[in-house]
C-alpha cells in the first residue's frame, strides 16, 4: 500500500509536518504483529532520571537498531538489540511507505490507559536534525496530542488524533523543534498498546 496515494494532508498549521495513515497495516497483519511483538520482545521497565533520581516506569520498552546505534534519553544510555525478523518486516513496510530509511527503533508497551507519556519532543542530539520519525501503533486505540511550543492554545489549538490498531504517524521537518507531543492517560482503556517509533541515529559508534 502506498500511503501517499491515500492522503498527503499535513495536519499541522505551521512549523512542521505531520501525516497520519489509519490503515498502514491490515487487521490480520496488525493482529499478528501485536501478538508477535508482545511475546518475542524482551520488554523491560523503562528508566528515566527525574530531579537527579532514577525512576522506574510502569511502561516497558526495548531499543533495537543497527550496530552502534546507541540512544541516550533521560540521561540513560540504551545499546541496540539486533533486529528480529518481525521488526525487519515492519521496518521494510514503513520505509517503503514513508520513502525514508531508518536505522533504529524504540518500542513502548503500554499495559493499559493508566500508562501515559507527558509532553515532550524527540530532539536528542544523536537523532538526525529534522529527520523523519515514523510511529506505528498496534493494540488499543489511544489519544495523541500535539501542542505548539510558543503559541498559546487559543492561538494555535492542540492537534488531537486517535491512533488506531495498525496505523502509522509520520513526523517530519521542524516538528520536533516547534511542537511537543503527549499520550494522555485514560481510565477507560483496559487493554495494551505497542508503539514502535522508527528513527535515524547520526552519530553511530563503531
Amino acid at each position: 500500500m502506498d500511503l501517499f496515494s491515500s492522503s498527503d494532508t499535513n495536519l499541522l498549521p505551521l512549523d512542521g509536518k505531520l501525516f497520519y495513515f489509519s490503515n498502514c497495516f491490515s487487521k490480520i497483519e496488525s493482529d499478528f504483529n501485536f501478538n508477535q511483538l508482545l511475546n518475542e520482545i524482551p520488554w523491560q521497565h523503562d528508566e528515566v532520571m527525574m530531579f537527579g533520581k532514577k525512576i522506574i516506569t510502569k511502561r516497558m520498552t526495548a531499543w533495537y537498531g543497527d550496530e552502534g546505534c546507541s540512544y541516550v534519553y533521560s540521561n540513560i544510555k540504551r545499546n541496540p538489540l539486533p533486529w528480529t525478523n518481525s521488526l525487519l518486516e515492519i521496518k521494510k513496510s514503513v520505509e517503503e511507505n514513508a520513502k525514508t530509511q531508518f536505522n533504529s527503533c524504540l518500542l513502548n508497551l503500554y499495559h493499559d490507559g493508566s500508562e501515559s507519556m507527558a509532553y515532550h519532543s524527540d530532539d536528542e542530539p544523536m537523532l538526525a536534525k529534522n529527520g523523519a520519525i515514523a510511529s506505528v501503533s498496534f493494540g488499543a486505540e489511544r489519544r495523541f496530542l500535539f501542542r505548539h511550543n510558543r503559541y498559546k492554545e487559543n492561538l494555535i489549538p492542540v492537534v488531537e488524533l486517535i491512533l488506531n490498531h495498525g496505523s502509522l504517524l509520520l513526523m517530519q521537518g521542524e516538528i520536533q523543534n516547534n511542537w511537543k507531543h503527549a499520550l494522555p492517560a485514560s481510565a477507560k482503556i483496559k487493554s495494551p498498546r505497542i508503539n514502535l517509533t522508527f528513527r535515524t541515529i547520526v552519530n553511530v559508534s563503531r
